[in-house]
């Protein structure tokens, strides 16, 4: 009897190998001998490191993962500061893969990984060329190209764990690619694909609270647009978040609308030593500025706005001269600042920070 007991705990014990969620992934670095390999993990927003390997003579490895049966995890392997390999790995992947430090990498053994290779090359060849464009035309011929590539990439493979890092993908720290308020349809539509597959996947989970945020933002901006006309041009424009921030949803007795293209240092010192002080000064008392930056770098933006702690709105649409905001506005030389007063374009001119202040003090009391 006792025989019998034993082996059926040998045959439990083998069921359970059957099914091991171990998942390998092995292969070579070219140039990268007896080093250290990173093992990253993408955990939703974050990168975690879950282990460091070491190369062997030949620049081989071999490395195992736990990995939840139906629920795949993003993995990055990292020799010093490059990636040299984007993984989406299965619960029973067998995954091979040949690379360097230089940016060439196969993969085998995995057909989502090599899919997520082919998200990553045409994402860094994009930036390529908007790093090579040279005018504001050539940037928003390229965007808008990419764009509808990456819309037809979510159409196609709706079922796929890798339009994920697609929908996420930025052109700089501030500027996300699905940035229009109908994104939001884009993500609702993976999410809900992704379900019937993933359901219990974290990435996806975290898609779907992001699809309902951007269908709340999505809303709002329908809202907006369909409110009673004001008496200025309403604009809609993308703010340090990422996020569609509307002129008309400003609620403030006065609102500076200001221009300024931070290519010109000058008009960067404006901030500092113009309207900083101003909004010191009457902010409290009902003023709000929503500035308006016109340049095609939203990196650089971001950055200039951060260095410069400036506390009001500030939104960038990345178009440059092609901004609608600046037609909406008949805006033809920059920088330029209107006066929005009770809800009324300040028809009268303001010339200079003087009268401008006079303004403010009559106003705003």
């Amino acid at each position: 009897m006792k025989n019998y007991k034993v082996i059926a705990v040998l045959c439990a014990a083998l069921s359970l190998m059957g099914c091991s969620r171990k998942a390998t992934v092995s292969g070579t670095i070219d140039g990268y001998a007896d080093r250290d390999l990173v093992v990253r993990q993408l955990d939703v927003n974050k990168f975690t490191v879950l282990d460091t390997i070491r190369t062997s003579a030949n620049g081989e490895f071999s490395y195992k993962l736990d990995i939840q049966e139906g629920d795949p995890e993003f993995i990055y392997l990292y020799a010093g500061d490059n990636r040299v390999a984007s993984l989406l790995v299965g619960s029973s992947d067998r995954i091979s893969i040949k690379a360097d430090t230089l940016g060439s990498c196969t993969v085998e053994g995995s057909s989502d990984s090599a899919l997520l290779g082919e998200v990553e090359k045409a994402y860094s060849d994009f930036m390529g060329r908007m790093t090579s464009a040279t005018t504001n035309g050539e940037l928003v011929r390229e965007y808008v190209s990419y764009y509808r590539s990456r819309v037809k990439f979510l159409l196609e493979h709706p079922y796929s764990l890798t339009v994920v890092p697609v929908l996420y993908q930025k052109l700089g720290e501030n500027a996300p690619i699905f940035s229009q308020a109908s994104d939001a349809l884009l993500f609702r539509n993976a999410a809900d694909s992704l379900t019937t597959v993933y359901p219990d996947s974290r990435y996806v989970k975290a898609l779907r609270s992001e699809a309902e945020r951007r269908l709340k933002l999505m809303d709002l901006d329908s809202k907006i647009r369909n409110a009673p006309e004001a008496s200025y041009p309403d604009i809609i424009l993308p703010d340090m978040n990422g996020e569609q921030k509307a002129l008309s949803s400003v609620e403030a007795k006065a609102i500076l609308v200001h221009f300024w293209d931070l290519d010109d240092a000058a008009q960067k010192m404006i901030n500092i030593e113009v309207l900083m002080p101003l909004y010191k000064e009457f902010h409290s008392k009902g003023l709000e500025i929503y500035s308006v930056c016109v340049s095609p770098d939203k990196a650089e933006w971001g950055s200039t706005v951060s260095a410069q702690k400036l506390p009001w709105i500030n939104v960038n649409d990345g178009l440059g001269s092609y901004s609608p905001a600046l037609r909406s506005f008949n805006v033809t030389s920059l920088p330029l600042s209107l006066l929005i007063l009770n809800s009324e374009l300040y028809s009268s001119p303001i010339s200079g920070e003087a009268q401008l202040r006079k303004v403010l003090r009559e106003n705003l009391r």
